[in-house]
């Protein structure tokens, strides 16, 4: 409940366990990628999507808890989901490539498996009945009916 005397706590979601082992996944990515070196194009290119997809995990997270609807945090959730995994795909091209360091992989695919834990438990906390109609169907409670415009 919202309380004008009381100021807001807008960074609260950094306190949360999620967000932690999100930002530790940031760090392990970074280090993979300090490791990575400049004149291969196409570990580059990997590194590139890897840093992108380490970032956009504790973003989203930020996103859901500000928007606190149902639709947008399951599109956040949804955005955090697939950029996990591609991190884990990611580690197979740098594999692939001749990334000297692959020890660092297991850590991180650890830490994913870690994260998609608190992950599990974090999407149960959205609340249902607190949405806005997605208008595309994807992010809808369960049982939302969503009709064709009749315009």
């Amino acid at each position: 409940m919202y309380d004008e005397n009381k100021p807001a706590d807008f960074r609260r979601y950094e306190r949360m366990p999620i967000y932690q082992k999100a930002m530790d996944i940031v760090q392990i990515v970074d280090s993979i990628c300090a490791l990575i070196p400049d004149d291969d194009p196409m570990l580059m290119d990997i590194k590139d999507f890897m840093m992108a997809d380490s970032y956009v995990i504790p973003a989203k997270i930020a996103g859901a808890e500000g928007g606190d609807l149902y639709d947008i945090r399951m599109e956040n959730a949804t955005l955090i989901r697939k950029a996990a995994r591609e991190l884990i795909v990611q580690t197979n091209g740098l594999a692939i490539h001749g990334f000297e360091e692959p020890e660092y992989f297991k850590l991180l695919r650890q830490e994913i498996e870690e994260f998609r834990v608190l992950f599990l438990e974090w999407i149960r906390t959205f609340d249902p009945l607190n949405y806005i109609v997605d208008r595309w169907g994807l992010f809808n409670p369960p049982g939302t009916d969503v009709k064709k415009d009749e315009d």
